[in-house]
């Protein structure tokens, strides 16, 4: 996806400021995938991923959330014993992580979840597994019964009678909150086109970095995991001795998440990094938030020089000398790939129409 990373680099570089209506841009969506009618993939959104503790083919303890956590997965429901769908469903997956060559385990992973538990043991998984010439990129997965039922049934793919169990796969991105339910047996090539229309996260993912950064709490927030993925953000640099443009921005701030309310953590999110991170330690960070009355979703982002300045050459603010910083706000959608800009020093009400659409985008 060379293409999102070069389009972004050249968005962040050369957009003209925009105070009154704000300049966009707009990733490519991935095509639409095509399908049989009565095998058509369907919507499954608004999924809540519970955080339930279960053990992988090897015994090794996991959290389900951890499994899902920057990539997009594929997820099918099997038991070991099953002689009727669950064989073509592990030939399947072991055809798609072929297809998926070096994507799989890096930027895609499959999982298979027993829906047998209380039989189905690491060693059981991993015998059957075998049969179809499972490796890396494909984690099965059991547990305690109850915990494996709260998942089934978070997922809506439980069923008390194994026999009733239904070829399903699920595609999604959690941290988008995208998720499509397909017919379990499709080809495997069908199941790529629908990881690849996922795909678009996964290029911000690579392009931006988890470089980690360091909050005003002195919590490490991951570039773009913790604080770009899934989420509408309004971005700006500043330095906490600057006695120019920075109050001017910060004060903005403060009134913006004033008129956001309790969409502010939620809908949108404030990021001021600093541009002076040899100075601005965490300490100094959390008293300059409390002069603003900073709130939590307002996040003030210091750490390494190395790891500041990389975050802020991804996001096109990297400056050698910190009073050159740019008076500009970013506002980014990660769910549509809407990035725009604004001017930094213009008024509130002059901004909040840019947010708006920056937040109320459909891609």
């Amino acid at each position: 996806m060379k293409r999102f990373a070069v389009s972004l680099s050249l968005l962040l570089a050369s957009v003209p400021l925009a105070a009154q209506a704000g300049h966009e841009h707009h990733h490519p969506a991935a095509p639409a995938p095509s399908a049989p009618a009565a095998q058509e993939p369907q919507r499954a959104d608004g999924l809540k991923i519970p955080d339930v503790p279960l053990v992988d083919q090897d015994g090794r303890a996991v959290r389900f959330p951890d499994l899902l956590r920057g990539r997009v997965v594929a997820i099918n429901f099997v038991f070991t014993t099953c002689t009727t769908i669950c064989p073509p469903m592990g030939a399947n997956f072991a055809k798609l992580r072929q297809l998926l060559g070096e994507r799989a385990g890096r930027d895609v992973e499959l999982i298979s979840v027993s829906v047998d538990p209380g039989n189905d043991t690491p060693e059981r998984l991993k015998a059957w597994a075998a049969k179809f010439g499972a490796g890396p990129g494909w984690t099965l997965l059991t547990g305690e019964p109850d915990q494996v039922t709260h998942l089934l049934k978070a997922l809506g793919v439980y069923t008390p009678n194994l026999a009733d169990h239904s070829p399903l796969v699920l595609v999604g991105n959690a941290s988008k909150g995208e998720w499509t339910r397909a017919y379990g047996l499709a080809a495997p090539a069908r199941l790529v086109e629908l990881i690849d229309a996922q795909t678009v996260q996964n290029a911000a993912h690579r392009y931006f970095g988890d470089t980690p950064l360091v909050d005003q709490t002195g919590t490490t927030r991951r570039l773009y995991t913790d604080l770009l993925a899934g989420k509408t953000v309004v971005i700006d640099v500043m330095f906490t001795t600057c006695t120019g443009s920075c109050p001017i921005m910060s004060r903005t701030f403060a009134q913006l998440q004033d008129w956001l309310g309790d969409r502010l953590g939620r809908d949108v999110y404030l990021l001021s990094f600093s541009v002076d991170p040899v100075n601005d330690t965490p300490a100094k960070l959390a008293e300059y938030a409390a002069h603003y009355k900073a709130r939590p979703g307002w996040y003030f982002l210091t750490g390494s020089k190395e790891n500041v300045d990389a975050a802020l050459q991804k996001l096109g603010q990297k400056v050698d000398n910190r009073e050159a910083h740019q008076n500009l706000f970013l506002l980014g959608n990660d769910r549509t790939g809407l990035w725009k800009k604004a001017f930094g020093l213009a008024s509130p009400e002059e901004l909040r129409p840019i947010v708006e659409s920056v937040v109320n985008d459909q891609g």
